[in-house]
């Protein structure tokens, strides 16, 4: 009976060990690129949950009858423009997460003032239906930092393994791609400052700061 080479042996059992390791890097790689499109589909939903109050805040406020409408329509404007931006787990490029995270900043900023602007009217200050609203955007402010800096933390385990010799090569040949995660917004870095006492400069306080 022929007795089998050395060497084809060796060669079998590399070949065996490479499929292995192949299968194992592959289910790897699958596993955390899921992982990263299901936290970016919780960002969307905390995202959404703050774009479904703002209707009822605005009509809260709408109620005061000197209240500055061009407040109004700014939040109403940000509003439009954030919604519009629908990114599929899919599509999460660095450029088409930008044009998202600047439409939100967008909109937290015209948030942010109409909040601040409100503490002029005491009437709108002492409404419950406009108090218990601001209390819900607050709960999904912080909400949405949660889900941004989970995605974040999903993304680098995502694009450190892509990244790892010798998954890179294999992530290559595959297809996986580093992906974009959230930046700190500019100017986050700096504490907000309020002043009440002049009118003539309209106070901001962003929301959407480094997560």
């Amino acid at each position: 009976m022929r007795r089998t080479s050395p060497i084809l042996l060796i060669v079998l059992g590399l070949v065996v060990i490479l499929l292995f390791w192949g299968c194992s890097g592959y289910n790897g790689l699958v596993a955390q690129d899921e992982n990263v499109k299901k936290i970016w589909n919780d960002v969307q939903t905390q995202y959404q949950r703050r774009a479904d109050l703002i209707p009822n805040l605005v009509n809260t406020v709408k109620g005061e009858a000197s209240f500055e409408r061009g407040t109004l329509n700014d939040v109403i404007n940000a509003r439009a423009r954030a919604t519009s931006m629908q990114i599929s787990p899919e599509n999460l490029t660095d450029e088409n997460l930008q044009k998202f995270q600047e439409a939100q900043t967008q909109l937290s900023g015209a948030l942010s003032r109409l909040l601040v602007t409100v503490e002029q009217y005491p009437n709108l200050r002492a409404n419950d239906a406009f108090r218990n609203l601001q209390k819900e955007l607050e709960g999904t402010e912080n909400r949405i930092a949660t889900a941004r800096r989970d995605f974040n933390g999903a993304v680098q385990e995502y694009n450190t393994r892509v990244r790892r010799f010798p998954t890179n090569l294999l992530a290559g040949i595959m297809g996986f791609h580093p992906r974009a995660g959230f930046t700190a917004d500019p100017g986050s870095q700096n504490a907000p400052k309020v002043d009440f006492g002049d009118q003539q400069t309209k106070p901001s306080v962003n929301f959407d700061t480094a997560r």
